[in-house]
């Protein structure tokens, strides 16, 4: 109900955009045949193929990909392959490039790996909603890990890729030496606040929105996909600091804007299949909760527009184990480049402290 109410106020927006500045404006979509430089800055990290059956590397090219339960994953790598794993998760609607200055920070003690999930960007788009739910998500991860070379990594997630790094956790908590999480609560805390916070449903209006089919993806294109400067420029959600260039935009427009991303249904369906989830009876998962065990870090920049700081804290109390939690004061939802300076130190700062 509430997401029919808000669809009805996106078409309304729709007609008065149309009269105010004309259907063509409305629609228009700039052609983009070629990527920003930004997107092939060779200073983010080294690139190539690999295939989960042969374990064929290939390097110098311009994507990276490995074969998971049938998808092939996008990823692009920074540092040594004889370091350990830092595997990078990015959230809604990002990809790899959303970790560009973690990318260049970690190289000298890791192997660090930003990946695309399923439906984004380079990485296959399956068909269906019940592709993208959290738990699928999550054994594409351990599979790159094990294609990689590897049998555990510091996992880093952000937004819904901070959602599937909680549940690989507790899924998986031997492949994790470390968690870190930015600005995502962990799905219990959130399912136990947005029942009691009239604040957090109306942060989340856009989650009810995205249940409705086809409208969402038309919102994203209007104007050339003007939302996305909404959301990562605009003084109510966006980075605070001026380390969002044009060029990063375009970089974004670019990459949803590609045939071959097939616009933002997949990464839209990822909220489908969490609606579905929260639909399921409680016993029909399966297994009790175990918790999060392994050493976690959650990083929260302050200003976030979609969730209530109150998560950050309630997130913690789902840790069983060793937890820090880190305010970032004044940034946004966007945290690890709005305030990278910040979320370095205190990402290197965890790992050294937990390494002792």
């Amino acid at each position: 109900m509430l997401g029919s109410f808000i669809g009805l106020l996106a078409l309304c927006k729709i007609v008065i955009d149309c009269v105010k500045v004309g259907p063509s404006k409305v629609f228009s979509q700039q052609k983009r045949n070629k990527p920003p430089a930004c997107l092939e800055d060779s200073s983010l990290g080294t690139h190539g193929y690999a295939h989960l059956e042969v374990r064929n590397f290939v390097s110098r090219i311009k994507a990276s990909f490995v074969i998971t339960q049938d998808i092939r994953m996008h990823y692009v790598s920074n540092g040594s392959e004889d370091k350990p794993l830092m595997l990078l998760v990015h959230g809604f609607p990002e990809f790899w490039y959303s970790w560009r200055y973690q990318l260049k920070e970690f190289k000298d003690r890791y192997r660090v790996v930003a990946v695309d999930l399923r439906g984004y960007n380079e990485t296959d788009k399956p068909s269906g909603i019940s592709s993208y739910k959290t738990a699928k998500l999550a054994t594409d991860l351990k599979q790159l890990i094990t294609a990689l070379g590897y049998s555990d990594c510091v996992l880093v997630g952000h937004d819904w890729g901070g959602a599937v790094c909680w549940a690989f956790a507790e899924k998986f908590p031997d492949l994790v030496n470390h968690l870190i999480i930015l600005n995502c609560p962990n799905i219990k805390a959130f399912r136990k606040h947005v029942r009691s916070s009239l604040k957090q449903v109306k942060m989340s209006w856009y989650m009810y929105f995205f249940q409705l089919p086809f409208l969402p993806e038309l919102m994203f294109k209007l104007q050339d996909y003007a939302i996305l400067d909404q959301l990562f420029r605009s003084k109510h959600s966006g980075v605070r600091s001026d380390r969002m260039s044009d060029e990063d935009i375009e970089a974004y427009k670019y990459t949803f804007s590609r045939k071959s991303c097939s616009g933002l249904t997949g990464p839209i369906n990822f909220y489908r299949a969490a609606f579905e989830v929260e639909r399921r009876p409680p016993d029909q998962s399966g297994s009790r909760s175990k918790g999060i065990s392994v050493p976690t870090l959650v990083l929260w920049g302050t200003e976030d527009a979609a969730l209530d700081n109150r998560l950050a804290e309630m997130s913690c109390e789902v840790c069983t184990g060793k937890v820090v939690l880190r305010y970032i004061e004044g940034a946004s939802h966007w945290v690890q480049m709005d305030r990278p300076d910040l979320v370095n130190k205190y990402m290197r700062e965890f790992l050294t402290e937990s390494e002792k």
